[in-house]
């Protein structure tokens, strides 16, 4: 599983330019199963995606193709976690860890 971490790299109104597309990007990963969760960092300078079933190599590419990505807008920063333990409605993406 992945923390992916949006960090902003220019003014909020150039984010907002982004939006729209950013929030269709979004919704196709959310279609595809691959994003669980999202939502604006407190305070708003960015974001987070909680995401799964995908390698590491794969989220990468997805972050590229972010359109906050491709307009210059944000950084990434990924964490990827082995997810052992989760509340019931995410007991479809718990992990074993490999020892």
């Amino acid at each position: 599983m992945f923390v992916m971490e949006l960090t902003y790299t220019a003014p909020v109104e150039d984010v907002e330019e982004e939006m729209d597309a950013h929030i269709a990007w979004l919704d196709g990963y959310y279609a595809a199963g691959i994003f669980l969760a999202s939502g604006r960092k407190v305070p708003r300078d960015g974001g987070m995606i909680l995401a799964g079933g995908v390698s590491r190599r794969e989220i990468e590419k997805i972050a590229a193709g972010d359109p906050f990505t491709v307009a210059g807008v944000c950084a990434y920063r990924i964490t990827e976690f082995i997810a052992t333990k989760t509340s019931a409605d995410l007991a479809t993406v718990r992990e074993s860890p490999e020892f």
